[in-house]
């Protein structure tokens, strides 16, 4: 009978054990590599894309403001048209400089959970404090 008939020992199932699973974790390390990788690529594409497509937008938003302004120049003057325009696109931006202003205020006020916890804090030390007095006094 030799060493390879031979049942194999608790040392030796042990060692094999450990490489087994080191070769394991290594394989699924670098198969989570690829994986993360090949999302990265896809990612940086649709990103791309998204992208150009934001330009294409903000270049078809400036030909319908010209459209606009073109379609009021039949009606008036295409100065005026384009001032009329122009001051409605700045009426818009204001009205949405103000509610975001409005909005990042509200975000700039402590949450309500801060004044919940604190009121609840001084109502601990307030009920301490009372318990404290009452055991001083005989």
């Amino acid at each position: 009978m030799t060493d390879q008939d031979a049942e194999p020992t608790l040392g030796r199932l042990v060692e094999q054990l450990s490489e087994q699973t080191s070769r394991l974790v290594r394989a699924e390390v670098a198969l989570a590599k690829a994986e993360l990788a090949q999302k990265a690529k896809v990612s940086g594409i649709g990103i791309g894309l998204v992208a150009g497509a934001g330009v294409i937008a903000l270049y078809a938003v400036g030909v319908l403001i010209w459209a606009a302004v073109l379609g009021l120049g039949e009606a008036w003057p295409l100065w005026l048209s384009a001032l009329v325009v122009g001051v409605a696109m700045l009426l818009v931006v204001g009205a949405l400089v103000m509610a975001g202003v409005k909005l990042l205020k509200r975000l700039a006020e402590p949450p309500e959970t801060i004044e919940r916890v604190k009121a609840d804090v001084d109502v601990v030390r307030s009920s301490f404090g009372s318990h404290a007095r009452q055991e001083d006094l005989p």
